[in-house]
């Protein structure tokens, strides 16, 4: 066998035992317990084939499939489970593995289908350059929670189709950044990708010009919904003729268009033709296990850029995932970046998160309370929960409101209380006023990690 192969499990015997026998067939093999580092090889474009674990402490083998395909389509994967299920199974062949092995599996049988996987891996021939989501102004579509995945499957299936493509989500979610992932996935790859904006559209030249510029390729318009009537007439023009030019239509739209058309500000047969598939971005405060994956990726983008090593502390990381992100994953960007740019240490504490977040929200619109005035906090908080309904238009938030809004606040007020008692559980509970044993309750509810040090009070 000659090639190289990346290997993912959480069980050390495994990794040497793969890792000795590839080696010694001829191949180059990297091995980790991380799905995290899994997938960080494979958009670094790395390996020539993956074999993976299902169940790893950061993630799942099987839900990765659909992100690894996204960034490396012609990537084989073998999945290797203890989880010895007809319904593991089926995943991984809807998943589109290469093959499934459970486990504990037949050395010699595995290394023959691994042989099988590289010869057809180079039978077709060289692979395109992977997929980067990191670079420029884009947002990077990282995600494992099911609603990123399901995304990722309906890309799967209709990066080629000949269809209209409506992605939908509030501002910040990364719509322009899905929509150029899905031209660069396609088989329209090596030709043009035309944003359209409502000036482009001016003149009688104008759609026809756009067209002309995008054929073979795809044309991308952003916010439809914000296109005037006498411009939304020109891009019907434009979708009945764009399949003559061999041109895929993607729109974008964080408003509702069909309470647009039904209000008479969006043309229906607009909106008709744009029905072929929609692709809804969800909200980062409705997908917030992401938010670790999301940080941590601005955070070594910004710190790479600065030239630095910055790290989110574990408390830190808490108060980032207990924030609603109105803004969403923009909002989340531009708050790692300045705090890549202000850290007082290489570790980022909760502190400093907070104060950031304060800034955050000052922008979007909050008034940030005055220390020890409850007037001022409750008028903040309440004024934070009118925005998050507000974001929610004539619909309500997801059940189970109180609960979430409890623990955003009790995350990052036991935080900094046990951060500014320097980890002692009995000064944090007399500051707070309560129960020592309701303090440790809270704390393993929360999952909050507490580090006993020595403070100057």
């Amino acid at each position: 066998m000659d090639g190289t192969i990346l290997v993912a499990d959480d069980d050390r015997t495994i990794r040497t035992v793969l890792t000795q026998a590839l080696t010694r067939a001829g191949c180059k093999v990297h091995a980790t317990g991380s799905m995290m580092t899994l997938l960080r090889w494979v958009e670094e474009g790395k390996g020539d084939l993956v074999i993976t674990d299902v169940v790893m402490p950061d993630g799942n083998g099987i839900q990765a499939l659909p992100q690894i395909r996204m960034v490396r389509p012609g990537l084989p994967v073998i999945v290797i489970s203890a989880q010895n299920t007809i319904i593991t199974a089926v995943q991984a062949s809807e998943a589109r593995a290469f093959d499934y092995l459970p486990k504990p599996f037949d050395l010699p049988d595995l290394m023959k289908r691994a042989a099988r996987a590289l010869e057809q891996r180079r039978a077709e021939g060289p692979e395109p350059a992977p997929v980067r989501r990191d670079g420029g102004d884009e947002l990077p579509l990282i995600g494992r929670t099911p609603a990123m995945q399901a995304v990722y499957r309906i890309v799967a299936k209709v990066m080629n189709a000949d269809i209209p493509v409506l992605i939908t989500g509030a501002s910040g979610t990364g719509k322009t950044a899905l929509a150029r992932t899905l031209h660069e996935l396609s088989d329209r790859r090596a030709m043009p990708l035309t944003v359209i904006r409502p000036p482009d559209l001016a003149g009688a030249d104008g759609p026809g010009r756009m067209l002309a510029q995008a054929a073979n390729g795809t044309v991308l318009i952003e916010e439809v919904g914000d296109f005037d009537l006498d411009a939304q007439a020109r891009i019907v023009w434009m979708l009945d003729r764009a399949p003559d030019l061999g041109v895929r239509p993607i729109a974008t739209s964080q408003a509702d268009l069909d309470a647009l058309a039904e209000s008479g500000a969006l043309r229906r047969d607009l909106l008709y033709r744009m029905g072929g598939v929609t692709l809804a971005l969800p909200a980062l405060r409705d997908r917030s296990d992401d938010i670790p994956l999301l940080a941590e990726a601005f955070a070594a983008r910004f710190s790479r850029d600065a030239g630095t090593s910055l790290r989110i502390g574990p408390e830190a990381m808490q108060v980032l995932r207990a924030h609603s992100w109105p803004g969403n994953v923009r909002q989340l960007e531009g708050t790692v970046k300045r705090l890549c740019m202000t850290a007082e240490a290489p570790e980022l504490s909760a502190r400093e998160v907070m104060a950031a977040i304060g800034a955050s929200g000052a922008e979007q619109g909050a008034a940030p309370p005055r220390p020890g005035e409850a007037a001022q906090l409750s008028a903040s908080i309440a004024q934070h929960l009118q925005r998050y309904f507000d974001l929610h238009g004539d619909g309500l938030p997801p059940p189970g409101l109180y609960d979430r809004v409890l623990r955003e606040l009790e995350m990052p007020l036991l935080t900094i209380a046990l951060e500014a008692t320097g980890g002692n559980q009995v000064k944090c509970a007399e500051l707070l006023g309560i129960n020592r044993n309701t303090l440790r309750k809270k704390i393993t509810d929360l999952d909050l990690r507490v580090t006993r040090r020595r403070k100057l009070m």
